[in-house]
């Protein structure tokens, strides 16, 4: 529905590479110069700096894009709204998130869906993620909400939200270093949560890289929830590795601080997971209508 010409601009400026937005928009590559020579025609400037090897975005590229980004979102929402109008909207949708997803990220999401879908029932579990992928191969729910990377080729993960990973403790201890070196970081007592948490697996998949391994920590204690180790940590020394998203209102209240370690980023994705083929319908608007409420 969307000019063409601005959808051909918007896969180029976003790959920054002519060929492979010819490949994901299924046209030849000089069908893709035409266009993109069209639009700077049309505004009677240059889009794009073309260089030998790389093109990048000019000031006036870079407008046009902030602009294409908010007309094609406005276009999903077009979609999803029409599509309402054809399509079921009732039933029992059965959820699964692990365990950081299900407190700190799906609820709001939860609320804002069950506002405009009221007929429809919403069960949610609440469980790791490996538990959460076995509820979904023996379909006791419809949808997974899981942490961390793609583990069953029977499962199909689409990307939600982007996670960060940090290293905090109670904000109180003003002698406590604020940057340390992975040394250090061995020597620290650490909280950890249960075993097939999708935080661990994914420290210990960054920690590998400063020559370090999950096991190697100095663990102190395994609690059940990341709750008992936030409060545990307010009234001790120990730290512990917890997704941002969960520690925001304490960061806020002054009640724990992040510490961070050298040439550690942990960075992960937060996943939609389903089986292999097509969610089921009521599956499918869900995803759709948390990624339209995420942006």
């Amino acid at each position: 529905m969307a000019d063409f010409r601005l959808r051909v601009f918007y896969t180029v400026a976003q790959t920054l590479n002519f060929n492979r937005a010819s490949e994901q928009l299924h046209i030849s590559q000089p069908a893709v110069t035409k266009h993109i020579k069209e639009l700077e025609q049309h505004y009677a400037i240059t889009l794009f700096d073309r260089g030998r090897k790389q093109i990048k975005l000019t000031r006036a590229g870079e407008v046009l894009l902030q602009h294409a980004h908010l007309i094609f979102e406005q276009y999903q929402k077009l979609e999803f709204d029409i599509n309402l109008l054809q399509n079921k909207t009732e039933g029992v949708l059965q959820i699964g998130a692990s365990t950081t997803i299900a407190q700190y990220v799906i609820p709001q999401y939860l609320a804002y869906f069950h506002n405009r879908f009221p007929e429809i029932h919403i069960e949610l579990t609440n469980a790791n993620s490996l538990d959460i992928e076995q509820l979904l191969i023996r379909k006791k729910i419809d949808l997974g909400l899981v942490e961390g990377p793609v583990r069953h080729t029977d499962l199909k993960y689409t990307t939600f939200l982007q996670d960060e990973i940090v290293l905090v403790t109670g904000a109180k201890k003003s002698n406590k270093k604020r940057v340390i070196t992975a040394k250090e970081l061995s020597t620290l007592p650490i909280l950890i949560r249960e075993s097939g948490s999708g935080t661990a697996e994914i420290i210990d998949n960054h920690l590998s890289a400063l020559g370090l391994s999950y096991n190697e920590l100095n663990i102190q204690m395994q609690l059940g929830s990341t709750e008992s180790i936030k409060n545990y940590l307010v009234f001790s020394d120990t730290f512990a590795f917890l997704s941002i998203y969960s520690i925001r209102q304490e960061l806020a209240d002054d009640r724990l601080t992040i510490v961070d370690v050298e040439g550690l980023d942990i960075q992960r994705m937060f996943s939609f997971v389903y089986r292999q083929g097509q969610p089921s319908p009521l599956a499918k608007l869900f995803m759709k209508f948390a990624s339209l409420e995420r942006k």
